[in-house]
């Protein structure tokens, strides 16, 4: 069964729409806009957010807070609108769809479903292994949802050992795979470039390229 939350400020008709979302394959916790909120979302093991918004003033935070999970989590985000909502939605919300009221829950049941099926599609550009996430379509590098800086080099080398991690590399076979056969400088390049990618991603809590001495580099397999 798939899992999600509704965050909302009304919640008996949310909780008759969480139970019709579980009959038909997705779970739903309900929680009510507040302080503790995001901690409660964000510490779940989600597939889907589903933000519930009537039109009214104090529903600003609603969006805000969404927008702050999304962006942590990277959570699918469904908007859940009034008619009046709608009207003054704007921009404000980053959702991947919305359902107007009234609210059918089969209709919502198959938009979660197409959602998650994009988020899927997504996903397979996305290395993951452990906190460190490699974002393959925007070139990025995240250690523990942080931003990390690399050169092109650096990005190229590391996605190449995340992407066959456990395998070990000689200096050579590298400079071959990530530098290419026409590259006429010395294995001493693959050794700079692995220290760099160390002080940039490593710390006493995250270690990801291991050393085999008298051979070359790997990615940990269970990094």
């Amino acid at each position: 069964m798939l899992k999600a939350s509704i965050i909302t400020d009304g919640k008996v008709q949310i909780e008759r729409l969480g139970t019709e979302l579980s009959d038909r394959g997705l779970f739903c916790s309900i929680y009510s806009n507040g302080k503790k909120t995001a901690h409660n979302v964000s510490s779940r093991a989600l597939d889907l957010l589903f933000v519930a918004i009537d039109g009214e003033s104090n529903n600003m935070q609603i969006m805000n807070l969404a927008n702050s999970i999304k962006r942590e989590s990277r959570l699918p985000v469904i908007a859940l609108l009034s008619k009046k909502a709608l009207s003054r939605l704007g921009s404000s919300l980053a959702a991947d769809d919305f359902v107007v009221e009234p609210w059918d829950a089969d209709e919502i049941a198959i938009r979660a479903k197409r959602v998650l099926g994009k988020t899927e599609e997504a996903n397979q550009e996305l290395i993951q292994c452990g906190d460190l996430t490699i974002d393959l379509a925007r070139y990025e590098v995240y250690v523990d949802k942080r931003l990390i800086e690399l050169t092109f080099k650096e990005y190229e080398l590391l996605r190449f050992l995340a992407r066959n991690k456990g395998r070990v590399f000689t200096r050579e076979a590298l400079l071959n795979e990530v530098w290419g056969y026409e590259y006429y400088g010395g294995d001493r390049t693959v050794d700079v470039h692995i220290t760099r990618l160390r002080s940039k991603l490593e710390d006493p809590e995250h270690t990801f390229i291991e050393t085999v001495r008298n051979i070359g580099y790997r990615f940990k397999e269970n990094a």
